[in-house]
């Protein structure tokens, strides 16, 4: 069972900068941050799931004001040791409810997090939230990949994700309740170990619905961060919704 930091507890915290390092990657971070600064137009920006600060410290350090909510102790602590991550204003609670201070111009929940939200309820619940800090006219920005499992063959429950030398990763999906579990075997300081994270997958069209429960509206879906036409075969997509300006 997760403890008070959720499942990113001081184990994970100290090698997620590591173990995700591919996305650490300037080709990663610096379009991911070219659309987000370009999109809050100097307003403030609210970061969900801040983490260990990936693509905040780099909003900051273009003079983006940027605060964040955070529900892992563990993993504000990486934040705070890192160049300019102790002036960052971090709300630790769970971002389906935290309340951060003030309202904001852009809120958004990069890399999959949504699905980290395991509950239909939970997913809409973040979306009320976000209405609730966006200025009128404010933006909330979600990157997801869209769900593997369209690409399986039917009755067929897992999907193997990565195949590597120190890492193996299988996805469990249960279709009826779109509930899944992430499955990794990893190979650290020679020992093999096992983690399971669940999530709950979610298509594009729920997450639009979402937003409308919310009072927003889709603005515009692409397959990446460089505006990539948003297709039937795109393997993810970055939305934006917006929240109404009168």
């Amino acid at each position: 069972m997760p403890g008070e930091d959720g499942f990113f507890d001081e184990a994970v915290a100290a090698r997620y900068d590591e173990s995700d390092g591919d996305m650490f990657a300037p080709e990663v971070v610096e379009p991911t941050v070219d659309f987000l600064a370009d999109l809050a137009g100097g307003g403030r920006v609210l970061e969900l799931a801040i983490g260990t600060g990936r693509i905040a410290l780099p909003l900051a350090a273009r003079g983006v004001d940027i605060h964040g909510i955070e529900l892992s102790k563990a993993m504000v602590a990486r934040l705070r040791a890192k160049p300019g991550g102790a002036q960052l204003p971090v709300t630790i609670g769970d971002f389906t409810s935290a309340r951060a201070d003030g309202t904001f111009a852009l809120a958004f929940l990069v890399y999959n997090t949504i699905q980290n939200v395991t509950t239909q309820e939970g997913q809409t619940a973040t979306f009320r939230n976000v209405a609730e800090h966006l200025d009128p006219g404010g933006r909330f920005v979600i990157e997801v990949e869209v769900p593997t499992v369209r690409l399986m063959p039917p009755g067929d429950r897992f999907h193997v994700f990565a195949s590597e030398e120190d890492h193996w990763g299988i996805d469990e999906y249960d279709v009826e309740t779109q509930a899944a579990f992430s499955h990794h075997f990893e190979l650290i300081d020679g020992r093999w170990e096992f983690s399971s994270l669940p999530f709950r997958y979610v298509w594009p069209a729920e997450l639009d619905l979402m937003a409308r429960l919310a009072g927003m509206r889709l603005r515009e879906r692409w397959a990446g961060w460089t505006r990539e036409p948003f297709t039937a075969d795109s393997r993810s997509h970055v939305s934006v919704w917006e929240k109404p300006a009168g």
